[in-house]
């Protein structure tokens, strides 16, 4: 059961920015670049895979004429300019971050994404002062296909994990901090299937369909003052 929450691990991806979707033209754009089509469904099946693996998946799968390093190189290359100046924030991404600095929450993102892109687009939307650092899957090998990228980020937090909140948007991610022993709030995107939504929210302590809704509930267990609006995953 949820209790006082004193730190919290934001993902990133689908969570603070609306940046699913380019994942897609990514793809389509890398295998193209090898006279390839993109499988359709491959992109939802290497979201769950961490950077090595579909590094090495993408070479052996498809007979890619790289190493992959290389693979996870020209992809960085390529993520770059989306994040560097297209990404958009997700509704009520800079009031939640406002509302832990008010809290005097320690926070910090953990995310599968490099982290020239992820520090270049939380700059750029004035998110990075709000953090206090920023873990990516270079830092720990096997991103979050293991608890231990959320341990580690609880660890430099100074918070314990059931008094560590880890916000995120996708299933695997939500099952890997439940593992782990970490409280989880739930925030819906867009590319998350209903399937997939529907055990978030099963799995969850809390959840809603944007951080807006979430606003509320984590502030009341960021304080211990609890009213009446305050919902756990199954009432929701």
């Amino acid at each position: 059961m949820i209790g006082r929450i004193r730190g919290v691990i934001l993902d990133m991806d689908g969570t603070l920015i609306d940046s699913m979707s380019i994942w897609h033209e990514i793809d389509i754009r890398f295998f193209a670049e090898h006279g390839l089509t993109l499988p359709e469904g491959l992109s939802e099946q290497v979201n769950k895979m961490s950077m090595e693996e579909w590094a090495v998946f993408f070479v052996e799968e498809f007979g890619i004429r790289k190493t992959p390093e290389e693979v996870i190189r020209r992809i960085e290359e390529m993520a770059a300019g989306y994040y560097a100046t297209q990404i958009p924030p997700k509704p009520g991404a800079a009031a939640f971050l406002d509302m832990l600095r008010e809290q005097g929450i320690p926070c910090c993102v953990a995310t599968a994404t490099y982290r020239s892109s992820a520090e270049a687009v939380l700059r750029r939307l004035g998110m990075l002062e709000y953090l206090q650092f920023v873990l990516t899957a270079e830092d720990v090998p096997g991103g979050k296909t293991t608890p231990a990228m959320y341990w580690q980020a609880a660890q430099m937090l100074g918070t314990a994990p059931e008094e560590t909140l880890i916000v995120e948007d996708a299933l695997h991610c939500v099952q890997t901090a439940v593992a782990g022993g970490f409280p989880v709030a739930g925030v819906r995107d867009a590319s998350c299937p209903a399937q997939e939504w529907a055990e978030i929210c099963r799995l969850a302590d809390l959840h809603g369909d944007s951080l807006e809704e979430l606003f509320l509930p984590v502030r009341q267990y960021t304080t211990g003052v609890f009213g009446q609006n305050t919902q756990n995953c199954c009432e929701m």
